[in-house]
């Protein structure tokens, strides 16, 4: 249930909700979800249950992605890191009627510059990531960094999970590397984003939450908003800065 630890090479097709919500109601399910869901086995904290992310985003020079065009609005590639390990994990994101699924490769940090290189190494682990960038011309072209609280549960359909994101920032990158140095843009402002996570059927527990908080969901996509805020496009559909506004034109997952 924990997808820090999770090395499987394919994840199977889940179910995800996203809603964003002010800073007053996302502490408030929070604590919710800490009295009634288990911490991620591999978070830490205070409370045993916050990390950091920090993801590369990848996309044509047209912004094939961001636009959705044919096939490039059903998958996302981008590579992962967790707190300041010095690996991460090279991610194919894949959205099938409404259901993601997900193919991911563990590669050591000072192996990313092997993804610019223009022959590809069939004995490298990333070999498949590397073909699939060629093949579909995508390039590094911003890192978004937030601060996860994540809790977990099993239950007899499966496990669930509940995630709460904020203090998301982004910056422009021009290749496969994570910068450290450097805050970037505020894209959440007072904002938390919630993601629940769970197999076909929606739980009771996950329905309870959604009514007891009145949570409208909404089609949010990180990678939408950091490309508008870093000036990479134009589009009117996207949010900007989260303002919790429904929006189905940036539906992607993240």
């Amino acid at each position: 249930m924990s997808p820090s630890i999770d090395l499987r090479e394919n994840r199977a097709f889940a179910s995800e909700l996203k809603f964003a919500v002010s800073r007053r109601v996302g502490e408030s399910i929070r604590e919710w979800a800490r009295a009634r869901l288990a911490a991620d086995p591999n978070a830490g904290g205070e409370e045993g249950d916050g990390y950091r992310i920090t993801s590369l985003y990848f996309d044509t020079r047209h912004f094939d992605v961001f636009h959705r065009r044919g096939s490039y609005g059903r998958s996302k590639y981008r590579i992962r890191r967790y707190g300041s390990s010095a690996v991460g994990f090279l991610e194919r994101k894949l959205k099938t009627r409404g259901l993601v699924s997900k193919r991911r490769t563990l590669v050591g940090l000072e192996e990313l510059p092997r993804l610019e290189d223009m022959n590809s190494d069939r004995d490298w682990a990333g070999f498949w990531y590397h073909q699939r960038l060629q093949a579909r011309r995508l390039k590094p072209v911003c890192q978004i960094r937030y601060r996860r609280v994540a809790r977990v549960a099993a239950t007899n359909s499966g496990p669930i999970r509940l995630t709460l994101d904020d203090e998301i920032r982004a910056l422009l990158v021009s290749g496969p590397a994570f910068n450290d140095r450097e805050q970037g843009v505020l894209l959440s402002e007072d904002k938390f984003i919630i993601e629940l996570k769970y197999c076909l059927t929606m739980p009771a527990l996950f329905r309870l939450l959604v009514e007891e908080f009145a949570l409208s969901p909404l089609a949010i996509s990180k990678y939408r908003l950091a490309a508008v805020a870093l000036r990479q496009v134009k589009d009117t559909d996207a949010n900007g800065p989260v303002n919790g506004r429904p929006n189905a034109s940036s539906c992607l997952t993240f």
